[in-house]
């Protein structure tokens, strides 16, 4: 079985034996975060090739060489780094993410929950990978299925909880998944923060039940997401974090504080949109 993630505007990508073998169209052509951190102004099949193979080569993804653990940053305010800052803290427990090569990770060490999701962006299915899996757990990791590297945040969820953790982060990236890990929350007695990723593309009901089920929101290139969101806090214009709920927003501030450049506190309506700054193409 292959390796499929979709980045870039939501291209298909699907890599095997460390070698991208088929890239698929964009569904966004411009978007400000890949021209401020790859100055690529438009997202070609070429561009993503490109940038698909410089995470194979740099990070070792979807190979038996995957760097697992790092605090460097490559956003501020990404879900992994958002992550990181609330382990640091005491904030969160631990959290349950998607790794290439395991599939549904459970960790509550900050620099392998960085190390998985710093570049990764919507992983579809993996395989896997012994190396990858052995890595994780020597680095106190749990991954949920080792023989198939399934990705199910909810069974992520259940296995957290019967690790004895509480307080616990979980990506998803469809609503019924965000709605059924909230039935475990309230059946099981936890104390989730739901973080909804890679939203391009989905519908307006869609959005709405991510909406309505999440603690945090990266908007992505969604317009639904941008028109229905009413949050507590955002950060960024151009591609904005939603913080829905106060936990959500404790979170977030949690990151705040470790971040080591200047940042304004404002109050304002909300959402802050400018047209210029968003991506072309908004689905």
């Amino acid at each position: 079985m292959p390796h499929i993630m979709e980045l870039m505007g939501k291209a298909r990508v699907v890599v095997k034996d460390g070698k991208v073998i088929e890239v698929g169209t964009p569904e966004v052509e411009w978007c400000p975060l890949f021209v401020k951190l790859r100055g690529v102004q438009k997202m070609t099949p070429e561009e993503i090739r490109k940038n698909m193979e410089s995470r194979i080569s740099e990070l070792g993804m979807f190979t038996e060489n995957r760097k697992l653990e790092f605090e460097t940053t490559v956003v501020a305010f990404g879900a992994s780094e958002i992550m990181m800052s609330g382990l640091n803290s005491g904030f969160l427990d631990t959290t349950v993410t998607a790794c290439d090569g395991a599939g549904t990770v459970i960790s509550s060490n900050p620099a392998l929950v960085q190390g998985i999701g710093g570049r990764m962006s919507g992983l579809v299915e993996t395989e896997p990978i012994d190396a990858v899996i052995k890595g994780i757990e020597e680095r106190g990791g749990t991954v949920l299925d080792p023989s198939t590297a399934s990705i199910d945040p909810a069974g992520g969820v259940k296995k957290a909880a019967e690790l004895g953790y509480r307080k616990i982060a979980v990506t998803v990236a469809d609503a019924g998944t965000a709605k059924k890990v909230r039935e475990i929350e309230s059946e099981l007695g936890l104390d989730l923060l739901i973080i909804a990723v890679h939203v391009t593309g989905v519908s307006r009901e869609e959005a709405q039940g991510l909406l309505d089920n999440s603690d945090i929101v990266i908007s992505c290139a969604s317009k639904h997401i941008r028109e229905l969101a009413k949050p507590l806090v955002q950060v960024a214009a151009a591609i904005p974090l939603f913080a829905l709920t106060q936990k959500g927003k404790e979170l977030v501030i949690e990151r705040a504080k470790d971040i080591e450049s200047p940042i304004l506190i404002n109050t304002m309506k909300l959402p802050v949109l400018p047209e210029h700054k968003q991506p072309k193409e908004l689905i």
